[in-house]
């Protein structure tokens, strides 16, 4: 008997880029966890790993590897520290929106960080406030913008400010390095405890003019315009979809990890009177059902990111079915996962528990997945009842 399945026709696989380094990922997820700020050495190491390239084109000295491939890298290193999956998830994906915004014309500037294998981070979650004041050819930055998923790990920071007497609102990169900038830790939730969604404050930053961009809500209606100009064919994909696919990659990660220590921490081990925990039919019922539920969670989320790359190879543009096709999968994967999760944790019980496995950690950190506003099961199912039913979308991302 075995429980490894056939690899024929599979589309999930092992990662490729960060594997070197997922022993170092696991041996400080711990410390990571305690401490709440991911190893300062792992993240030297790991932006010396093309995985920091994967998201890019070749235009800006990026690799150009499919989401499926990045969905891989992501599902892996999800599966060995929680904290260190989310911070480069949020790289990886919101370097993909930058690109999609700034365009051609900044291809250059977004090259030479690329080619550093340089950290962007997207501080821009509820409460952010920052204003832009214009003087000739700069503009000046103040304020305080939230949830900077990564930030005291990265180079750059997005900026979205307001400039007084514009309705739409402006974007920038913030070089993090600056004086003028300073990051303020704030992340005090139980779960992804390292992720350092931390504000970032704006203290007079200076940024020239030619360095901004507009920041319509719906830039994803733009980006599907054939007129309109991208850097390549893949920034016509919008950097939300793809989020949310990741994640669900990564939910896939943990619950798959979470199931296999799970059963093989059981299966010699005694229950209340004797009875081998292995030969309890209850035993069966609910491992049986997470593991249906992770196999579900994956195909469906690995189904969507195959399509959207079968779409960027054909330079097809999305339609706003496809952008939603993309959240419900990532979403789905997510809340499928999640029920997996809680049957894994009725499987273990209280000694499992108390015996110290990672299972309660990678329980916790799980928790922040289906409450990221992205993925988020109110925003998405709302808007797919209303594709369904022919009406137009409302969400801004």
């Amino acid at each position: 008997m075995s429980d490894v399945f056939s690899s024929a026709g599979r589309v999930h696989d092992d990662s490729t880029y960060i594997t070197p380094l997922l022993s170092e990922i696991a041996a400080q997820a711990a410390q990571a966890d305690a401490t709440r700020s991911v190893s300062a050495d792992l993240i030297a190491r790991i932006k010396q790993n093309d995985i920091m390239r994967m998201s890019a084109s070749p235009e800006i000295s990026g690799l150009d590897q499919s989401i499926v491939n990045i969905g891989n890298e992501l599902r892996a290193i999800a599966a060995h520290c929680g904290s260190t999956a989310w911070c480069l998830w949020n790289h990886l994906c919101t370097l993909h929106h930058f690109v999609g915004l700034l365009g051609p014309e900044h291809t250059k500037r977004l090259g030479e960080a690329v080619a550093k294998r340089e950290w962007f981070c997207f501080p821009a979650g509820a409460s952010s406030q920052v204003m832009g004041v214009r003087n000739g050819t700069t503009t000046t930055l103040s304020g305080v913008a939230a949830f900077g998923s990564g930030g005291r790990y990265a180079e750059w920071a997005g900026v979205v400010f307001m400039v007084e007497g514009t309705e739409v609102p402006c974007f920038a990169l913030a070089d993090l390095r600056s004086p003028q900038v300073r990051i303020r830790e704030t992340w005090d939730g139980m779960s992804v405890r390292a992720s350092a969604t931390d504000h970032i404050h704006y203290e007079g930053l200076v940024v020239p003019n030619t360095h901004i961009a507009a920041w319509p809500l719906r830039h994803r209606e733009q980006l599907r315009d054939p007129a309109y100009p991208v850097i390549h064919a893949r920034y016509r994909e919008d950097w939300v979809g793809l989020a949310v696919l990741w994640l669900g990659a990564m939910a896939t990660g943990v619950a798959e990890v979470s199931l296999r220590e799970t059963i093989d921490g059981i299966r010699d081990r005694i229950a209340i009177l004797g009875t081998r925990m292995a030969d309890r039919p209850t035993i069966h019922v609910n491992l049986g059902r997470a593991r249906a539920l992770i196999n579900a969670a994956t195909d469906t989320v690995y189904a969507a990111m195959v399509e959207t790359d079968a779409r960027i190879a054909a330079r097809q543009p999305p339609t706003e079915a496809d952008y939603f096709r993309q959240a419900s999968a990532g979403m789905q994967a997510v809340h499928l996962c999640d029920e997996a999760m809680r049957l894994v944790l009725r499987v273990l019980g209280g000694n499992g528990l108390r015996e110290g496995s990672a299972f309660e950690r990678r329980y916790r950190d799980f928790q922040a997945m289906p409450l990221h506003i992205l993925g988020h099961i109110d925003r998405v199912t709302e808007q797919m009842g209303r594709i369904a039913l022919g009406l137009d979308s409302q969400n801004p991302l």
